[in-house]
């Protein structure tokens, strides 16, 4: 990296510290506020809602969810929030007809994300959209194109690019300070043990399960109350926060955690497509998945590594549910940059720390900086969302470039589900000499929905 670029990515990140306040007095001035809907009331949702809220920039005036039980805390949150009286859908075409939107924020699970995203764009709104970005390649690629065909633009919610610590972590590494990156270790480590089949239980009448599936195939419920407190990360059914391990609906901890990791290498790299792909894992400890009209387990991998072979960079993911512990510089998730001058550390609330080859020389380190109460940087990511959409700006997290990232997670199960290693045309997305394979970068949607075309 040159002097010219490292100058250049600096100014960027001093800009990128002052949106909040320069969007902030702006809205403030007297600016229209954004007609802006909500697709998918869960948690995550309301997160960023509250953000958007917070930015005095929107008026909230549609939620959406098949789960009816989620609007209630939603519509307290608003009210709460702007006084705005939002109405309420099952169904997020009948939203978009008549919300007529500035903004659509897709909180949904993965499966549910590429349908919404591009019926939003097409119906002239700007897109707020969770990563990952599709369930599928095939769905990311049709939702980058939906959003340049409709001229709009679409964030993606990998708010790591914009968070302090990472972006001067990203200064540090482009400088040349760490030497000559020859690989990247990316990981994320929890707790776990042997699953349990939960039982099939009566779907709940608040809930449209049929419409919750959706495109993907229809299973057997399990699940509970969104509005129970026992309801957070230690839960195994599908709905509300557990369907990340059921791939019918996500990609497992590769498609949940190591996107944002492997976008962490992407953007602080310069780097767009693996070569080639090979990973394996299983369910050594959770035992083989279960699914049967009585009872269910999750399917997705209990650990797995995949490997992406760049033309002059190796970067290794790693994940396990099991013995996880803070032995990782104190941290049970993050990634390791290893160049000729050293190792820098990017991690989540410890910050980010150069380790010097000659340990003579101090290593250099500094703390995260992220917003309560989730320790994240969502305020900074909706900023800079609305700069762009003011000022015609790329955004930070833009669609087309963190749709590279989610390939490479998404690629790393479909090596798994192969079972071998796959060599990559980034530029024609599609695995070369292997028909099979590349079978894998789409599915096959449940009769009543289709799958969008690229």
């Amino acid at each position: 990296m040159n002097r010219r670029s490292f100058l250049h990515s600096t100014a960027a990140a001093s800009a990128l510290a002052a949106l909040p306040f320069s969007i902030r007095a702006a809205d403030k001035a007297g600016a229209r506020r954004l007609r802006t809907v909500l697709i998918g009331c869960g948690w995550w949702g309301n997160n960023i809602l509250r953000e958007a809220m917070a930015s005095g920039a929107c008026e909230i005036v549609g939620l959406c969810d098949v789960d009816a039980r989620q609007f209630e805390a939603t519509l307290k949150h608003v009210a709460e929030g702007t006084g705005d009286t939002p109405k309420t859908y099952k169904d997020y075409r009948e939203l978009l007809a008549a919300a007529k939107a500035d903004i659509a924020i897709v909180a949904t699970p993965d499966h549910w994300h590429a349908l919404p995203m591009i019926a939003a764009v097409k119906a002239g709104a700007h897109v707020f959209v969770e990563k990952p970005l599709g369930h599928t390649v095939m769905e990311g690629r049709a939702m980058v194109n939906a959003a340049r065909a409709a001229g709009r633009v679409a964030q993606v919610g990998t708010h790591r690019r914009i968070s302090a610590h990472n972006i001067r972590a990203r200064e540090f590494i482009r400088s040349g300070q760490a030497g000559e990156i020859g690989m990247v270790r990316c990981f994320v480590h929890g707790g776990g043990g042997a699953e349990t089949p939960l039982p099939t239980v009566e779907v709940p009448k608040e809930l449209d399960w049929d419409f919750w599936c959706g495109p993907a195939p229809l299973r057997p419920f399990n699940g509970g109350d969104p509005r129970s407190p026992s309801v957070g990360a230690g839960n195994r059914g599908i709905h509300p926060r557990g369907f990340r391990n059921y791939l019918d609906f996500a990609n497992g901890t590769l498609g949940d955690w190591g996107i944002h990791w492997l976008d962490q290498v992407l953007w602080i790299t310069d780097e767009k497509y693996p070569r080639r792909i090979y990973s394996s894992g299983g369910r050594t400890i959770a035992g083989a998945p279960v699914l049967t009209a009585d009872a269910q387990t999750s399917d997705a991998p209990d650990h797995q590594v995949a490997t992406y072979e760049f033309e002059r960079l190796t970067v290794q993911w790693e994940h396990r549910r099991f013995g996880g512990n803070n032995t990782d510089k104190g941290e049970s998730v993050g990634c390791y940059f290893y160049g000729t001058k050293g190792i820098v550390h990017v991690g989540w609330r410890s910050g980010w720390t150069f380790y010097p080859t000659d340990t003579r020389t101090p290593p250099i380190t500094e703390p995260a900086q992220l917003n309560a109460p989730d320790h994240q940087n969502i305020k900074e990511l909706w900023a800079d969302f609305l700069h762009a959409i003011r000022t015609g700006a790329k955004p930070v997290c833009d669609i087309g470039d963190v749709h590279l990232a989610s390939n490479m997670a998404l690629l790393g199960m479909v090596s798994l589900k192969a079972g071998r290693s796959l060599a990559w045309d980034g530029a024609a997305e599609k695995i070369i000499g292997d028909e099979a394979a590349n079978r894998l970068l789409r599915r096959e949607y449940r009769a009543g929905w289709e799958y969008p075309a690229a």
